[in-house]
């Protein structure tokens, strides 16, 4: 099928990518002239594991080619996504202005012989796509042809981890389309029977893949409805962690015994410093936002939010207990992203630990294995990058893990300890052999553990 993907963030170009590598035509759209000529180059403007070389090989291919050229794109789609930002206002919800944009944008050029399917694929307020449908209705009107264009609007959202993109994409545990038209939800199956079959999936993932049959309502809440309630398990395995470290619980024992329960299951449950990136947070807002627009208080919601705000300064504490006063000292970060194996810094738990530090009158020294060598880090304020762990390490008094990368688990800690002040770590993400540490001499300080 031929395909137009509009916008090439993060879900845009990875959307863009597999669904090429599954054989269809696919066009993939963007107003950035600069970021066009890097991918029509062949690299990549984001870090996922596996992304440009899957791209490279779909755009030898022929099947994948990237152009600025929105009236290009939508003449060549039978199925056109919108797939640009939605990034949250100060208020909570969602700033939709560039879904706006895209929308009359495509209803301008809609073509008069043929029939479209309008694909919400980025995360979008409840209630957008009737909204986009007026939106593209109004970019039609201005073309003043007098013309009737045929089309259709699904709301098909992503579930998509970072680091892990493509394995999601090509191993989904559920395909939702939302929409009131049989024509449309038709052609998006066909779409999509390459993964719903199972083809791309691995050996362990079952497969048929099911299919969610929803109104457009219903499949844009099962999007915020899913981030929602697993940011919401991750406040509460924080707040219990914090109850563990004044009782003598050990959360790991604990996250183990209740994720056995299969009504609730083991994932999501690693305690630490709380949950960041571009998803959780926007979509958590955008939920409450939209409950206080209908009346509602959203509690449960708002109470994840202040458990997850807290938490990414519990580290401070853990600090203050072992050292004191922190004024005058050194503080080297292991990890800056929100999550392993991706460059993404939004909302990520080490800037708001960054700033506390920095008030407190701590210096703070970071490596991280993507920030450090992509040079991204001119972004960042009050804390000093370095090349190396052992560099981190020098004249430290303390290390934090700040975020998981499988790397942390194999460095030379013996050869780190010699370099700090003070043989003490601060394990974020309960991640590293406790029991190793302490054999070394270090002083291990853990989340609940």
């Amino acid at each position: 099928m031929k395909v137009c993907v509009i916008g090439t963030g993060y879900v845009g170009l990875v959307t863009g990518v597999c669904l090429a590598h599954m054989g269809h035509d696919v066009i993939c759209i963007d107003n950035n002239e600069q970021k066009i000529k890097l991918m029509q180059a062949g690299r990549s403007p984001i870090y996922e594991p596996g992304l440009a070389e899957l791209m490279q090989q779909e755009m030898a291919t022929g099947r994948l080619q990237f152009s600025t050229d929105l009236s290009f794109g939508v003449n060549h789609g039978e199925i056109l996504f919108i797939a640009v930002g939605t990034p949250a206002l100060p208020t909570g919800e969602s700033d939709t202005r560039y879904v706006e944009a895209v929308a009359k944008g495509i209803g301008e050029h809609l073509p008069a012989d043929s029939y479209k399917v309008i694909v919400n694929k980025s995360t979008v307020p409840i209630g957008s796509g009737d909204w986009v449908r007026m939106i593209v209705l109004d970019g039609v009107k201005q073309k003043q042809n007098g013309h009737t264009v045929q089309f259709d609007v699904v709301s098909n959202p992503e579930f998509l981890r970072e680091g892990s993109a493509i394995f999601d994409t090509f191993n989904p545990d559920r395909i939702v389309l939302g929409s009131s038209n049989s024509k449309a939800i038709a052609l998006m199956k066909q779409l999509y029977d390459p993964l719903i079959q199972g083809q791309f999936s691995a050996p362990e993932h079952p497969k048929p893949i099911p299919v969610v049959e929803t109104d457009l309502n219903s499949a844009e809440m099962i999007k915020y409805a899913a981030n929602a309630f697993l940011a919401t398990k991750i406040s509460f395995i924080n707040e219990v962690a914090n109850v563990c470290d004044r009782v003598g619980a050990d959360i790991l024992q604990v996250a183990k015994g209740i994720g056995l329960d299969s009504r609730i299951g083991n994932k999501f449950l690693q305690a630490g410093l709380g949950w960041g990136g571009s998803c959780f947070p926007k979509d958590v807002a955008a939920l409450v936002h939209t409950a206080e627009d209908y009346g509602y208080q959203a509690q449960l919601l708002e109470a994840a939010v202040t458990v997850n705000n807290r938490q990414k300064l519990i580290v401070v504490e853990k600090l203050q207990q072992e050292l004191k006063i922190l004024k005058g000292k050194t503080i080297g970060l292991l990890g800056l992203t929100f999550k392993p194996d991706t460059d993404d810094m939004r909302d990520a738990p080490s800037l708001k630990l960054i700033a506390e530090l920095n008030r407190l009158g701590a210096r703070v020294k970071a490596y991280d294995p993507i920030v450090s060598q992509n040079g991204i880090s001119h972004g960042l304020s009050g804390v000093l990058i370095e090349n190396s762990p052992e560099m981190l390490a020098d004249t430290c008094d303390a290390l934090v893990l700040v975020t998981d990368w499988q790397e942390f688990l194999h460095l030379d800690y013996g050869q780190l300890g010699d370099r700090l002040q003070n043989r003490l770590i601060i394990d974020g993400r309960n991640f590293l052999d406790r029991d190793a540490l302490e054999a070394l001499g270090f002083r291990y300080v853990g989340i609940g553990h």
